[in-house]
């Protein structure tokens, strides 16, 4: 026991929502408007999944990798509607953690906390490595060379470090760092560039179209259109960015859910656009081990033209944007959890001039430039999808029980349909993570077991809501 309190009583602890929102007061400034918020979710989506994951997930459904995507949104979506209902009742930086701590508890929020600190970690590392074979590709049409192996692949792969995906990584962290609407306005104008180049596609690419190459539709069955899916899922973690914004946004019960809506819909119709065109214009054999899938797809239906290195050419900037934003959305969950005590304080330190976490920004950008320039993250993607999905679901969950304790609280959006949506959210989450391959659970099962050992060491004594027999202390 610790101060009276029993361990049972420490696991079960909740935060009080008005602790929360007295939390949101100060801090973190409030510069960012509805537009740049929901191109801060469009940004930290398209670019995960469109540009890079054909090449993984066509191998496994075949033409159907369009109703793998389509599956994906809807579950998305009608996360995406929890989302808007918490987001406008607490909102505030720490996302479905903070969430968590409102409504299940302070082991299941740091559990939480947990899964968003794999989720984004290991997706900032993924997409900083891949980013590198569009540069590869682009090098190779400019100057008919790519970069040494040395250089960009990771040990094992052929090299000793990529040093691409490093000097990205530090581009971004120093972006942050200058501050949140520095950082928003130029992720404004790289998702309106990348929006445009995938514009591009579609219409050069729909030229190519042949409805022969969607036939045989599903070769693997529904099986490989729900094993895509799930590794798919990472690719719509941006819906969760949006609400880490929580307290960097202006009249947040109204932006938060108009934002995260309006980013959705605008992902979907994108991504199922692209796959579409991508599958009906070269075989669906042709995208395993396909590098810089969408140039290459191009390449085969102009023969060569001007498209392709001008596709190349506006990924390798745009998808500076999904780094940025993933960075971004990672530093504010610590910054809610170092608040809380539940990792080291330095987390949540607000330099005055800048109004931003610099050393956690600093530290977040150290680890991932560290995964993305000597770890193989080749079976990474469903770790990432794990982590998605378990923090999707808690949020669904969330709008249930906070719905039941707190009927009377102020919310800008309510979610339609209550408790069916929710309860759906929850099952087509619970389907995914049933896809997922065996070896994933394990990784999941040992992550969360070292989130356990850090909560029973640290968090648990340095717990704010612990520091007077579980009532929280006034900020």
């Amino acid at each position: 026991m610790r101060n009276g309190v029993s361990l049972r009583e420490q696991l079960l602890r909740r935060k009080p929502v008005h602790a929360l929102l007295g939390e949101a007061t100060g801090g973190l400034r409030r510069t960012i408007g509805t537009f740049q918020l929901t191109m801060i979710g469009i940004g930290a989506t398209i670019g995960t999944g469109i540009f890079f994951a054909l090449s993984s997930t066509v191998p496994k459904a075949g033409p159907a990798v369009i109703v793998s995507f389509v599956l994906g949104a809807v579950t998305a979506a009608l996360t995406a509607l929890c989302y808007a209902e918490l987001a406008s009742a607490v909102p505030v930086a720490g996302s479905s953690y903070s969430y968590a701590y409102a409504t299940l508890g302070e082991l299941a929020a740091v559990a939480v906390g947990w899964c968003l600190l794999l989720e984004y970690a290991v997706s900032a590392g993924v997409i900083a490595v891949t980013w590198g074979q569009y540069l590869n590709d682009l090098t190779e049409r400019l100057f008919g060379a790519q970069l040494p192996a040395a250089i960009t692949a990771p040990p094992g792969q052929g090299g000793y470090v990529n040093l691409p995906a490093v000097v990205l990584v530090g581009l971004c962290c120093l972006l942050l760092v200058r501050g949140a609407r520095e950082s928003a306005v130029v992720n404004t104008v790289m998702v309106l560039l990348k929006l445009g180049i995938l514009a591009l596609f579609v219409v050069v690419g729909a030229a190519g179209f042949d409805a022969g190459n969607l036939h045989p539709f599903a070769p693997m069955g529904f099986a490989g259109v729900g094993a895509a899916a799930a590794t798919v899922f990472y690719s719509f973690i941006g819906l969760d960015a949006v609400s880490t914004a929580g307290e960097e946004v202006r009249d947040p019960r109204r932006t938060l859910p108009l934002a995260i809506l309006c980013a959705l819909l605008v992902i979907t119709a994108v991504y199922v656009l692209v796959a579409l065109v991508g599958i009906g214009a070269q075989p669906w054999t042709a995208f395993e081990g396909q590098q810089a899938g969408l140039s290459a797809i191009l390449e085969r239906v102009t023969g060569g033209g001007w498209p392709g290195p001008v596709f190349s050419a506006g990924v390798v900037i745009s998808v500076v944007s999904v780094i940025l934003i993933v960075l971004y959305g990672q530093t504010r969950i610590l910054y809610s959890m170092g608040r809380d005590g539940i990792i080291p304080p330095v987390f949540c330190r607000i330099a005055p001039r800048t109004g931003t976490p610099v050393a956690g920004t600093v530290l977040v950008g150290g680890f991932v430039a560290l995964i993305a320039a000597v770890v193989p993250l080749d079976q990474l993607a469903n770790l990432t999808s794990m982590g998605a999905l378990v923090a999707f679901a808690v949020v669904s969950l969330g709008v249930i029980i906070l719905r039941r304790r707190e009927p009377e609280l102020k919310r800008g959006f309510s979610v339609p349909g209550y408790p069916v949506v929710p309860l759906l959210s929850i099952g087509c989450c619970g389907y995914l993570v049933y896809q997922l391959p065996a070896g994933t659970y394990l990784l999941f099962g040992g992550w969360l077991l070292l989130a356990l050992a850090v909560y029973l060491l640290y968090s648990r004594h340095h717990s704010r809501l612990g520091a007077h027999g579980g009532k929280e202390r006034t900020p």
